[in-house]
């Protein structure tokens, strides 16, 4: 994997991603232009586990028809400013979905396939929960 992160002002990037998808990056909260670099990494946690949940849940016959995953995070109060906890709670819609299942591919995605999950997961604490919507 490859990726190029481009200063563009003040403290506002664009990053380009090997396969050529942009985003742009702001470390000023106050008048950023786009999520922190601190936000892309929940981001990316997220997006990784929730691609895992779908995809695991498609596999096991479930009519899956939205998931949304929410994250909060806590970090240190001091520098560097690590993460030391993360939540991740999931929302499933679709047909007749089975709990069960939907809690198996929340485990499954944290303890074996989501690499973000376990990568972060070696600096802070992540935890997980689930319902299912009607």
């Amino acid at each position: 994997m490859e990726a190029r992160v481009k200063w563009l002002e003040n403290l506002t990037f664009t990053g380009t991603s090997g396969s050529g998808h942009g985003v742009v990056m702001d470390g000023n909260r106050d008048t950023g232009f786009g999520p922190s670099p601190m936000e892309m990494l929940l981001l990316g946690l997220a997006g990784c586990s929730s691609i895992d949940v779908v995809h695991i849940l498609q596999k096991g016959r479930e009519k899956v028809i939205d998931v949304q995953a929410d994250v909060k995070a806590e970090r240190a109060e001091t520098d560097p400013k690590v993460f030391t906890k993360i939540h991740l709670h999931f929302k499933a819609k679709g047909e007749n979905l089975n709990e069960a299942k939907l809690a198996r591919a929340v485990e499954l995605s944290a303890e074996k396939y989501c690499s973000a999950s376990i990568m972060l997961s070696k600096a802070a604490e992540i935890t997980h929960s689930w319902e299912i919507m009607e």
